[in-house]
């Protein structure tokens, strides 16, 4: 009998992977390649959205090869994207009109402000699930249309397309200028801030406030769902999922069930809980967003919670100060001490996310004096992630209890670059106080994409099946002082009002 895999297209911030699995959810050819990232001005962050389509036109055929595996032996491919990264292309030419603006970026602080102004936030809050910040697309597609002549005109005329990053990968895929699929799903719609989270339909009243003409938007289908079949670089590959980076790091950890979730550490550091069918409105600062959606079955929901500056901290660190050579050197220096020394960093790059959201907001380091040495910065780096992940499940637990919600989060599964990190997670498992447990397969991303595809044909029938695949390979337990912890979160906690109240000039 003829072997039969999914493959997964891992589009991240970084890098995009071409992943292929088989049955068992074992990794057995992967191609990767990193792409530009572009700071034209302070806050501003772009990605080339041709160069990724570019990559991803070698990186199937690549992975195909790496592994001696026939196209025809692929009964899916799983699409998973950086989610609120924005792109908007002439649809006659296949060129974007803009360089893709990055969920990183800031430069819509402004805007925000000025809606906020305007007195719409907890109208948008509440028909998003979202606060109203710079970090969802709405307002850069708003800015893109105004930024780039004859933009806004030609949108209104239905000659321009917008999409997160899965729809111009899934157009390019399916055919481009030549019958392209212009499509999107609800874990991705519910990032830009224009989709009601309870319809799951483009809402007339956000388009209105962001001013997005509706004829420039994605049709929004099914996560796990059927969703065309590839013309390009590889003709004939089912294209069976399409699903935000976060969410599917969830289906990769099996979180499928409502009360289970997952904590996911790279470029940031995103926490997600599954709800299921449940809406939980958060009165904490997390994000009420869609967890995924199966064809034919209902939605279901998860409360979200954001760090966006996680490896990329340890890699500004390595870039800007110098004091290590590559990432992993971080943990080391940081071994050299036992503690931070009094020192504390507040790494909001992108202004403070859940359960903060202060768009304007700059990054500190606090606490400094001539006892400070490299290796307290590099401790107080590692523990900032531990702290930002006390706060996200604080929130989600006081969101579950004001819902009458009859679970808690009790324990954190972690995945992702950064989990190699054994004092990181130690840091966390003291500063959250619950167990901390590393799977084997500790990359998410790309195989819940992949185990999401393999759902929608039948490679994989049920969630059992999966769960089987699933191993943990080291678990973490709290092993701290309670006071201590508390006098560490409090500081913690002043560094980040200080960030709030920063005001740059």
């Amino acid at each position: 009998m003829t072997a039969r895999y999914v493959a997964a297209i891992d589009q991240g911030t970084s890098s995009t992977r071409c992943i292929i699995y088989d049955r068992g959810g074992v990794m057995v050819s992967v191609a990767q390649r990193k792409h530009t990232q572009y700071f034209p001005q302070p806050g501003w962050v772009e990605h080339d959205a041709l160069e990724i389509w570019k990559l991803v036109q070698r990186l199937i055929p690549e992975a195909l090869r790496n592994g001696g595996i026939d196209p025809d032996q692929l009964v899916g491919l799983g699409i998973t994207n950086q989610r609120e990264t924005t792109v908007i292309w002439d649809p006659t030419t296949g060129i974007p009109l803009h360089r893709a603006i990055v969920w990183q970026d800031t430069r819509t602080t402004d805007k925000v402000e000025e809606l906020r102004a305007r007195g719409v936030a907890a109208d948008v809050e509440h028909r998003t699930g979202a606060p109203l910040s710079n970090y969802f697309s709405a307002p850069r597609l708003s800015w893109m249309l105004d930024a780039c002549t004859g933009s806004r005109a030609a949108a209104d005329q239905g000659r321009v397309l917008f999409g997160t990053m899965d729809s111009w990968l899934v157009w390019n895929l399916t055919g481009g200028v030549d019958g392209g699929l212009h499509v999107t799903d609800p874990t991705n719609a519910s990032r830009t801030m224009l989709m009601n989270i309870e319809t799951v339909q483009w809402d007339p009243t956000l388009l209105d406030v962001f001013d997005v003409p509706a004829a420039i938007l994605p049709e929004i289908r099914p996560s796990m769902s059927r969703v065309g079949v590839t013309a390009a670089p590889v003709p004939g590959i089912p294209i069976t999922a399409m699903i935000g980076d976060q969410q599917a790091a969830l289906v990769g950890q099996t979180a499928l069930r409502a009360g289970e979730s997952k904590y996911t550490l790279g470029t940031g550091g995103f926490l997600l809980f599954n709800t299921g069918t449940t809406l939980v409105r958060s009165r904490s600062g997390l994000v009420t967003t869609v967890a995924f959606q199966s064809d034919g079955q209902p939605i279901r929901y998860a409360l979200e919670g954001s760090n966006p500056t996680a490896g990329a901290l340890v890699e500004w660190i390595r870039q800007n100060l110098g004091i290590i050579a590559t990432p992993a050197e971080i943990e080391t220096l940081a071994s050299t001490v036992t503690d931070n020394g009094g020192c504390y960093i507040v790494p909001a790059f992108s202004g403070l996310h859940a359960p903060h959201w202060v768009s304007g907001s700059r990054g500190l380091i606090v606490g400094l004096t001539s006892y400070i040495t490299r290796g307290h910065l590099a401790r107080a780096a590692l523990e900032t992630n531990a702290f930002a992940a006390a706060a996200m499940v604080t929130a989600v637990n006081d969101d579950l209890a004001a819902a009458g919600v009859e679970t808690s989060l009790t324990e954190l599964v972690v995945d992702g670059g950064m989990t190699a990190n054994n004092t990181m997670m130690q840091m966390i498992a003291d500063m959250c106080d619950v167990p901390v447990t590393r799977p084997q397969m500790a990359e998410a991303v790309a195989l819940g994409a992949a185990y999401a595809a393999g759902l929608t044909v039948g490679l994989w029938t049920d969630e059992q099946q999966l769960r089987r695949n699933w191993r943990a390979a080291a678990v973490w337990h709290p092993d701290v002082d309670p006071a201590d912890r508390a006098r560490r979160l409090a500081n913690w906690s002043a560094a980040v009002r200080m960030a709030s109240q920063w005001s740059p000039v």
